[in-house]
């Protein structure tokens, strides 16, 4: 399920968290679901098992997952939740993006092609609560 790029500038302890938030988004992992435990992931990595319990410490202080002692660690509740809050938010960023690639001369039409291509079906709900994020009077919204 986890695959670490030991090439890659990412620290491994990271590589797990995106790793870790790709799978709740995409629900793979699920609210109660638990997670690997330390040692399985330690040898199944090949990772030392310090840089594991670091990034198993990241996602508790995230509240994205419960740790029980003796039990292991658990998906959250609300980890779906606070995942798409903090995606919500990346969409300022995408504004300022739009706004310099507009002012770079980039058509609507350009920028509606690859928010397209983006949006294809690829076996992942794209709204699962059918929601905007701006709010159910948002233009657009299908509620």
């Amino acid at each position: 399920m986890y695959q670490i790029d030991v090439m890659s500038r990412t620290p491994v302890y990271e590589q797990i968290i995106q790793q870790t938030e790709e799978f709740i988004l995409k629900g793979i992992l699920s609210s109660g679901d638990r997670m690997p435990s330390v040692r399985t992931l330690s040898v199944e990595l090949s990772v030392n098992p310090n840089t594991i319990q670091r990034a198993i410490s990241e996602l508790d202080r995230m509240n994205l997952i419960k740790s029980v002692p003796g039990k292991g660690s658990f998906i959250s509740d609300n980890a779906l939740d606070i995942l798409r809050s903090a995606k919500a938010g990346e969409l300022e960023d995408i504004k300022a993006q739009l706004l310099s690639l507009k002012t770079a001369g980039i058509t609507k039409e350009d920028v509606m092609r690859c928010v397209n291509e983006v949006y294809k079906y690829d076996g992942i709900n794209d709204n699962v609560t059918g929601k905007s994020v701006f709010g159910d009077d948002a233009p657009g919204n299908k509620v």
